[in-house]
């Protein structure tokens, strides 16, 4: 059973969040194969880029867009190692770390959306799986890539105004309290992932948990969303199972990072319980709440945004295209000209049709004027 009984008001909230899982669920029932595809491809490049960002990685979603179909051209993502030199000549070479977050990040992702339910019962060796893939193009993580931590990891803040040091976590000691700590947990979440009538909160107790222990010695925040995600993918609600592929929820838990870091710490104050009843989940459960919420209605954004990408005339894809291939460039008219060899007012009207609709944003004015991708 949970840790916590969810109060009154969160249960009303959650039957509020149930109600638009069911209209959500209904609405992507009849997608074209081709639509759930880019609606899937939109919500993991957001995930990747969004995750890796609140971890202070640099790239972009069109950046991380780009790096995705680069290594999608024979379909494996174990390609990255052939394409690396190409890939950082494209998004310069001091952003080697963050490449390496976004790659690892990807095929963690990519595993959990085409194997979630392969992973029932959840076991230790999946998550420490999951982490060696997380680090595995990273080489200084080579040595505890997939392993438990060996030293602390205290979480710390410095201000560096005033020079004070703040422990914003202070997890499980290594060795046998992190192990043991562990081993607990996963058999908690294949005893309980689906006794719950509210899944998200049986989600959320497990991620806290595995927050506050933070087992491995780098990654822990990566992986303990991705593995979020995969408890709501695993759950036995079809109408949520249903819709979270194609939800980009770390982008939400992005836009409001301060408030995601302040509510961790309000849970714990900062401190591994080795009894989770100790934790306070309530405030973390009515964040994740409040992010899938509007996630949901990101979805329909992103459904408007296939419809009319299906409408661009073929100049105007092609325009769309010279931008997607150079994606950490504003480019200009006369940028867009030479790529396409197509005509400048051809370009032009281009131009202005992908404004309008959204996939391009205009910086500046008159003959300095140059447009940028959005994703």
């Amino acid at each position: 059973m949970l840790s916590f009984q969810p109060s009154v008001t969160l249960e009303k909230t959650l039957k509020k969040l149930q109600a638009a899982l069911v209209n959500a669920a209904s609405g992507l029932g009849s997608l074209s194969e081709g639509e759930a595809h880019y609606l899937n491809r939109c919500a993991l490049i957001s995930n990747v880029g969004a995750s890796t960002r609140i971890e202070n990685a640099l790239l972009t979603d069109a950046e991380v867009e780009w790096v995705d179909t680069t290594l999608s051209v024979d379909g494996r993502t174990t390609a990255f190692e052939q394409h690396k030199d190409f890939i950082l000549d494209k998004l310069s070479k001091d952003r080697e770390r963050s490449v390496e977050e976004v790659v690892g990040c990807r095929e963690v992702l990519a595993t959990i959306y085409a194997q979630a339910r392969d992973f029932i019962p959840l076991t230790e060796m999946v998550i420490r799986g999951l982490h060696h893939d997380l680090l595995k193009f990273y080489p200084q993580a080579s040595p505890y890539a997939g392993a438990y931590k060996t030293t602390s990891n205290r979480v710390i803040s410095k201000n560096h105004a005033t020079g004070e040091v703040r422990t914003v976590l202070d997890p499980a000691a290594p060795g046998i309290a992190t192990e043991t700590a562990m081993a607990d947990l996963v058999a908690w979440y294949n005893a309980n992932r689906n006794e719950s009538p509210w899944p998200l909160l049986a989600a959320t107790e497990f991620v806290f948990r595995f927050l506050a222990i933070h087992p491995f010695q780098d990654g822990n925040g990566r992986i303990g969303r991705a593995l979020f995600l995969l408890a709501l993918l695993q759950s036995d609600d079809e109408h949520l199972a249903a819709v979270m592929p194609y939800v980009a929820l770390d982008r939400r838990i992005e836009q409001n990072r301060a408030k995601y870091y302040a509510v961790l710490h309000e849970v714990s104050q900062g401190t591994f319980q080795a009894d989770p009843t100790r934790y306070r989940y309530e405030p973390l459960a009515r964040f994740f709440l409040k992010m899938l919420e509007d996630a949901l209605r990101d979805v329909e954004h992103t459904r408007a945004r296939y419809v009319r990408l299906q409408k661009l005339s073929e100049t105007a894809s092609a325009v769309l295209q010279s931008f997607k291939s150079r994606p950490e460039q504003r480019l200009q008219v006369n940028d867009i000209v030479s790529a396409t060899q197509l005509p400048r007012r051809t370009v032009q009207y281009a131009l202005k049709t992908l404004t309008d609709q959204g996939f391009l944003q205009r910086l500046g004015q008159g003959a300095g004027v140059r447009y940028q991708l959005v994703f």
